[in-house]
């Protein structure tokens, strides 16, 4: 074990089964907090994939119809998401610093406001429901079949929220392992019961479309009761004497702070696919396709570095509540190591079986050359690109949001935005690739060099307090 990982030996968490960041290898930190992460992604990603496939096997309208949906119940999910962070950021903080009185009440809260807001926001969408769907273009026919899913969809989302933001609390805690299995179990009920209630198996009655709804919002509650047991049985983060109402507006401004600018920030990337896709529009559907095929690839490739960021958060969290800088370095560092290591060998990989990738999802030969090309000059850009979401998550964790949302916002509307405006009226859709791979590089060199910069900086203001 190296000198900067013993120059702290702090007092052990006065908590059960202890999940102590601030002490031990942090490689190994960084692998038991990144591995069961990959797991639980997968496990979300196969809900969607299960409803999809299940539904599809009703026809094609039912099909048409849960694809309506996709977009509305992301936006809610990714709504709590902000939240989600600003807990993690909170309690990783506060259990580094050994105050494990405010950690619990503070998840407590969080808990309270989550399932708030989003009862809040359900409500609002049952209410505009078919004005919604419609101006998304829903018709005659797909509209019926919309109304019967998402109200049941929308119950199961307040639910949702409980187990969301405990995995945040439990992961915070040093625990990823127990997150998976509140997800793993998510993923198992609703696979189960999909076919059961869609196509009426066992005797039970034939719902449908209906029936998706059903499955998916029993498989929240399961998710939602093992997380609660979790979170107060195994890792004893929720206060035993009392809700604190009068310490509420306390905890909501420690998570509000975080939350805000979170939030916001979760939502630039898909706004900047969005004028991207624009902008290819106007060179052709083809190329448009490609860049479908080839960000739905680069999602699944980027899942592992995804883990990364979201393991390294707690690491990065409860070193910096403990003061134990070097730390802090040395997680930061290792992530960046390996982030360039996957990033290079998915660029690799991606260069010499461009074509046989792109042609699982397409044979159309203007299709396939576009994700080709993209497959070319993109993926040699993500090992810089990555550095910025990594360090917005390091900051996030700190406790310091702004710098996350300012460094990704200019990388967006100040970098990579003007770029790929300019390679499109240059080079058309090659243009457009050539000039995101550009912005991606110059952006993460840039903030890679002000973030450490920012770092030390915060470092000598705490050394000072």
């Amino acid at each position: 074990m190296s000198a900067e990982e013993t120059l702290a030996e702090p007092a052990p968490l006065p908590y059960a089964h202890k999940g102590d960041l601030t002490q031990g290898d942090i490689g190994r930190h960084l692998f038991n907090m990144t591995a069961p992460m990959i797991g639980g992604l997968l496990a979300v990603i196969s809900i969607q994939l299960a409803d999809t496939y299940f539904i599809s096997l009703l026809g094609t309208q039912e099909l048409a119809a849960i694809s309506f949906t996709f977009p509305v119940t992301m936006i809610i999910t990714h709504l709590v998401f902000g939240l989600n962070i600003a807990l993690s950021s909170v309690i990783s903080r506060l259990l580094g610093a050994r105050d494990i009185h405010t950690a619990q009440r503070v998840t407590l809260h969080g808990l309270l406001l989550a399932c708030a807001l989003s009862f809040i926001v359900a409500l609002i969408t049952f209410i505009f429901l078919e004005p919604l769907f419609l101006l998304l273009g829903a018709d005659d026919t797909t509209m019926p079949l919309i109304n019967q899913f998402m109200p049941i969809w929308l119950a199961g989302s307040v639910l949702l929220t409980i187990p969301v933001i405990s995995n945040s609390a439990m992961r915070a805690a040093g625990d990823s392992f127990h997150p998976m299995m509140v997800m793993a179990l998510m993923a198992l009920v609703n696979i189960i019961l999909n076919p059961i209630l869609i196509f009426g198996w066992f005797g039970l009655p034939t719902l449908g479309i209906m029936g998706s709804a059903v499955s998916t919002c029993l498989a929240y509650a399961a998710a939602m009761v093992l997380s609660l047991y979790d979170l107060i049985r195994v890792k004893n983060l929720l206060p035993q004497d009392g809700l604190y109402l009068s310490q509420i507006g306390d905890s909501f401004r420690r998570l509000i702070f975080i939350a805000i600018p979170a939030g916001i920030t979760n939502i630039v990337q898909p706004l900047t696919n969005a004028v991207i896709t624009a902008l290819l529009a106007a060179h052709g559907a083809h190329a448009v396709a490609a860049f479908g095929v080839a960000t739905r690839v680069e999602a699944l490739a980027m899942l592992l570095v995804i883990a990364l960021a979201l393991g390294l958060a707690p690491i990065v969290g409860q070193n910096w509540g403990a003061r134990n800088f070097p730390r802090v370095h040395r997680a930061i560092t290792l992530s960046i190591r390996f982030n360039f290591f996957w990033s290079a060998l998915v660029a690799l990989i991606l260069f010499v079986f461009a074509e046989p990738v792109a042609r699982v999802f397409s044979e159309d030969a203007d299709v396939v050359s576009y994700a080709v090309w993209y497959f070319l000059l993109v993926p040699v850009s993500y090992g810089l690109s990555n550095l910025v979401f990594g360090w917005g998550a390091a900051f996030n964790a700190m406790g310091l949001p702004q710098w996350s949302f300012i460094m990704i916002a200019v990388k967006a509307f100040v970098i990579t935005l003007p770029a790929v405006v300019i390679g499109s009226y240059l080079g058309d859709a090659m243009g457009i690739l050539i000039a995101l791979s550009l912005a991606n590089i110059l952006s993460g060199v840039v903030f890679h060099i002000l973030s450490w910069r920012i770092c030390y900086q915060q470092e000598e203001k705490l050394a000072q307090a």
